[in-house]
């Protein structure tokens, strides 16, 4: 691998491996990083997940800053945890490092994720690091539950459930759209304390989400089926609508907006509703919940310091409409295509 800055292939992997080992270790883990391979003993059942974040598709490196690479790539993946009810366990990392990334940055970009590692009580069990033309972060995440059927899958909602969504929509997409828009954050302070608070709070939506891994294990045992909102909740809701055979009618007016993101979205002269409906990234999640479960679903979020919204509700036949007219089965993220 040619050295990414001024330090060489395995100067870099053990500045890396010692930030591995300041992270705490899983009850579940017998040997970590530092190994030709990881040991667990997990017990009871598994979940794995993985997901990869690349430049010039999910961030660019002119307006992100390394630390929140490396956070976002643990969070989005650990946001697939949080949608089956997981507990959060252990992670595998892998960087694609271009030359033109410094020796530094690329230990930023580490520390980012180890903090989010610690403060989700994930271990770092191992990794890899390759030369690569563009930056990359893939991670590969394992959570677990005393059995099976404690997970929650996509297959489960039924017609006449409700559909539910945690807090609002259309953050990320705003905050995506004004950093695509004015490549950075220079163009905050326009003089309006308003804009100014708007746009510092999209940006971080866009760029630290926050895996809602609590919120999906108290929620858990009481919905039928649930996903987190990565490609626009739309999409998503129609990925649960396939999986379960069912259609989603969501309800006019019935969408949180992300209340910043209407303002951002008003400056640049964008629709939020459309935004909140496709922009994805946001990281909530959604779930379909048989009506005599809705009222402790939504203490369950409660208790987590979270606002359930009733968006919709499940009936027979397939596709997910909005006020009665059909979405197209195109709308969020397709990354093949790259919108």
């Amino acid at each position: 691998m040619a050295a990414p800055g001024e330090l060489g292939e395995f100067a870099l992997i053990e500045q890396v491996r010692r930030r591995l080992g300041a992270v705490g270790q899983s009850r579940r883990l017998v040997v970590g990083s530092g190994d030709d391979a990881a040991v667990t003993l997990p017990g009871g059942a598994t979940a794995t997940s993985i997901d990869s974040i690349v430049e010039a598709v999910h961030f660019r490196l002119e307006t992100s800053d390394p630390a929140e690479i490396g956070h976002k790539a643990l969070a989005t993946a650990l946001s697939d945890l949080a949608a089956m009810g997981a507990e959060p366990g252990e992670a595998y990392v892998a960087l694609g490092l271009p030359d033109r990334l410094d020796a530094a940055a690329a230990l930023a970009l580490c520390d980012g994720l180890l903090a989010l590692a610690a403060r989700s009580g994930v271990a770092l069990a191992g990794g890899d690091i390759s030369a690569s033309e563009l930056l990359f972060v893939t991670v590969a995440v394992v959570g677990h539950a005393d059995r099976a059927e404690d997970f929650v899958t996509r297959s489960g909602a039924r017609p006449g459930d409700r559909v539910l969504a945690s807090g609002a929509f259309g953050g990320a997409a705003a905050g995506l759209a004004w950093l695509e828009r004015e490549r950075g954050e220079a163009a905050i302070n326009r003089g309006d304390p308003g804009l100014a608070a708007a746009v510092s709070e999209v940006i971080r939506r866009q760029r630290r989400p926050e895996p809602l891994l609590a919120l999906g294990r108290a929620l858990a045992p009481e919905v039928s089926a649930m996903i987190d909102i990565s490609d626009g909740l739309g999409a998503d809701l129609g990925h649960i609508g396939a999986a379960s055979s069912v259609a989603i009618e969501l309800e006019a007016g019935r969408i949180p907006v992300d209340p910043a993101a209407r303002r951002v979205a008003s400056e640049l002269e964008l629709d939020p509703e459309a935004l909140a409906l496709g922009g994805g990234e946001d990281y909530e999640l959604a779930v379909t919940v048989d009506p005599p479960r809705s009222a402790a679903a939504v203490a369950a979020a409660a208790a987590c310091g979270v606002e359930l919204t009733e968006i919709g509700r499940v009936a027979a036949g397939g596709g997910v409409s909005l006020g009665g007219l059909s979405l197209p089965r195109t709308g969020g993220f397709e990354h093949r295509r790259g919108r």
